[in-house]
């Protein structure tokens, strides 16, 4: 069936878009980061120089585009472990060093329909349960097939079948961090904006179909909805909301049997370059054996419950996330177009046995002139019943074409 679609879309493209005039537009985008941990329990800490680059084009005549984009990542500084090369004697930072094919798509896009079928990003809501991973170097594609639909105004029904996902570990993952996960993955979202904001259900069926991957133990079927807008409450002064809810259980071969459940209710009020931001959201547990409790592994988990990393993998008594911030922008400072600072602070605990598992504090600023972005970030985990004591701090640099 993937060759089919895939052929059959070539094809649509080779036939009407040759008496059309074809557009060419280049993609070029670099990455230079620093990043330093240092991890309780490891004498070594870990220091990480990595360039990335990605380059390509995309060639789109009328509805019809085709776009092939390629990446590498080299290690400048490499005092890390990778995850995959050498012995874990220094805390993680997983960019392993890599040169890949990281998008080759054939898009078909109308106002109501867009398709998209090849290696491509896929991105829903807010990233939570199926993400790009666009922190990490090598990023996250899916091998797939993906249909958005717009049948009538304000209502958006998005579908997607993905054969693979080719993972962040790059063309030398291998055991269970491999380089891509087969299986049959559905990702199916459908949306309609309300007077309160935009109200989403969604079913996202992951099917982690390799042995190598905790035993197939990451395959679920996940079934909720989330309600996200905002309103405007005075002259420069708006409140952003988020409300979600699902729940999970096992899918396809994994052995595991269980039920967890997921809430999220988020805050954010913007007043005059201020954002003031709170929440709490609950990873639910159900036995308390491991990978029984609600698992995201195909969400950019980077983005939530801390950047020092240490719920990618949700535990086995689950976890809640209590979580409080601020910052203040700037807009147009002299050459600088935009500058922002901001902190946030969570404290972690268990959703089963009620276990303080620690604290951590997340700081941000960064600075936007034209097409670069520099950003420094730092986070600081205050373990007491879940891991160690951890610091990481990241200086990065973006520039795209």
């Amino acid at each position: 069936m993937r060759t089919i679609v895939i052929t059959a879309a070539a094809l649509a493209v080779a036939g009407p878009a040759c008496a059309q005039e074809i557009a060419i537009k280049p993609l070029i985008e670099a990455r230079s980061r620093y990043e330093h941990v240092d991890q309780d329990g490891l004498d070594q800490a870990a220091d990480a120089w990595t360039l990335r680059v990605r380059a390509g084009a995309e060639l789109r005549s009328g509805p019809w585009a085709a776009l092939g984009e390629a990446q590498g990542n080299l290690a400048a500084v490499n005092d890390y472990y990778d995850g995959l090369h050498g012995a874990a004697t220094r805390p993680l930072v997983a960019d392993p060093q890599d040169v890949a094919i990281y998008r080759a798509q054939l898009q078909y896009r109308t106002a109501p329909l867009t398709v998209t079928a090849g290696r491509q990003r896929i991105t829903l809501d807010d990233e939570r349960f199926v993400g790009n991973v666009g922190f990490r170097n090598n990023a996250q594609t899916f091998d797939a097939v993906r249909a958005e639909l717009v049948p009538l105004k304000g209502v958006k029904l998005d579908l997607a079948y993905a054969w693979g996902v080719r993972t962040i570990w790059g063309t030398d993952g291998r055991g269970a961090r491999q380089r891509g996960v087969g299986g049959d993955n559905v990702f199916a979202n459908l949306a309609a904006a309300t007077p309160i904001g935009t109200l989403t259900g969604f079913a996202y069926l992951v099917d982690q179909d390799e042995p190598e991957v905790q035993g197939y133990r990451l395959a679920s079927q996940t079934y909720g909805g989330r309600l996200a807008g905002s309103r405007t409450l005075g002259p420069k002064v708006k409140l952003s909301y988020q409300l979600s809810w699902a729940t999970q259980s096992d899918y396809h071969r994994n052995p595991n049997r269980y039920t967890a459940d997921y809430w999220l209710a988020d805050a954010t009020l913007d007043v005059r370059g201020w954002k003031l931001n709170g929440g709490y959201e609950v990873l639910g547990a159900d036995k308390g054996a491991a990978l029984t409790s609600f698992q995201t592994p195909l969400g950019t988990n980077f983005k939530f419950q801390g950047w020092a990393d240490k719920f990618l993998t949700t535990p086995p008594d689950g976890v809640r996330d209590l979580y409080a911030g601020g910052g203040y922008g700037w807009k147009k400072l002299g050459r600088v177009d935009a500058l922002t600072l901001q902190a946030t602070w969570h404290r972690f605990e268990s959703d089963r046995l009620e276990r303080h598992y620690g604290d951590e504090i997340d700081l941000l600023a960064t600075v936007k002139i034209k097409k670069t972005l520099l950003s420094a970030r730092y986070a600081r985990y205050d373990a007491d019943h879940l891991a160690t004591d951890t610091s990481k701090f990241w200086l990065q640099l973006d520039w795209s074409y």
